[in-house]
């Protein structure tokens, strides 16, 4: 029992980390359960990527400012979630391409300004964050933008569910699909942002969309996959902070391959399409 708990409660890092990753656990899956159904997973993990320019142009202004931070990983997010929309109306390339040859090159000069200007723990903290250094300015912060994330996917839930399975349906009653799509990209990258602050810029997808993807293994409905996906989330974050915490690893990358573990679980006995759970299955009208 101490083992499990002893840290939370010796420790404030411990308790203000594991109170920010719940908060994580909440939204970032459930964006990431959108991604999936949507066939968008990889432009969450662009998006991620597109917030380092703007963290680092925040970086050389304010320094090690939240709010800097904060604001330019949002504008950077945004800009190359427009250009790539752009791209993709006025070009034959597919909006995840678009998407890919951004956010590398916002990657690029994310790095490069960073370790111009800053030092290498600056860029390993942008990339990698540092969960347990979280106070409680950033905490509200992460709790804050968390919580608007939720509100806001509450709110376009039933339009994103007619855009994913019957978007004539939206065409037949004169309902814009394009302008849902860009409040649920800024959802995304509201998401990231939050992300951001506890696991960097390379972390951050990994809350997003390892829960998510597991979660199609547990369920059918999207409320069921989204609160499989937050299950798994909450305990990825709790494994994953014992474990940074008692094996002396980062918390970061700890939580991601605890995240990464359920996935693999997931994907051998998961009830709904599982590899055990199809091989078992009777094959029925077969030869």
């Amino acid at each position: 029992m101490d083992i499990l708990y002893a840290p939370f409660i010796d420790y404030a890092f411990m308790r203000r980390a594991l109170a920010a990753t719940i908060a994580l656990s909440f939204c970032c899956p459930a964006v990431g359960v959108w991604l999936v159904l949507r066939r968008m997973s990889l432009v969450g993990d662009a998006m991620s990527h597109a917030l380092l320019p703007g963290v680092a142009v925040g970086f050389l202004v304010a320094g090690l400012s939240l709010s800097a931070l904060t604001i330019g990983g949002m504008v950077a997010a945004l800009i190359v979630a427009v250009l790539a929309g752009l791209v993709t109306r006025w070009t034959p390339l597919r909006e995840d391409a678009s998407f890919a040859a951004f956010y590398l090159v916002s990657l690029a000069v994310g790095v490069l300004i960073v370790s111009s200007f800053g030092t290498n723990v600056d860029l390993m903290r942008f990339l990698f964050g540092s969960i347990l250094a979280v106070d409680d300015h950033a905490l509200l912060l992460v709790a804050s933008i968390g919580s608007v994330s939720i509100v806001g996917l509450a709110i376009i839930y039933r339009p994103l569910l007619a855009e994913c399975f019957d978007p004539e349906f939206l065409k037949s009653v004169h309902a814009h699909g394009g302008r849902y799509h860009a409040a649920f990209l800024v959802l995304v990258v509201l998401s990231l942002v939050a992300a951001f602050q506890a696991l960097g810029t390379l972390m951050a997808v990994g809350l997003m969309m390892l829960p998510a993807a597991s979660g199609r293994f547990w369920a059918s409905s999207v409320s069921g996959q989204i609160l499989s996906a937050v299950a798994m989330a909450l305990a990825s974050s709790y494994t994953g902070l014992l474990i940074s915490f008692h094996g002396d690893v980062a918390s970061g990358p700890a939580i991601v391959l605890c995240a990464g573990a359920l996935y693999v679980v997931s994907l051998v006995i998961g009830r709904r399409g599982g590899i055990i759970v199809e091989h078992l299955r009777p094959r029925h009208l077969e030869a």
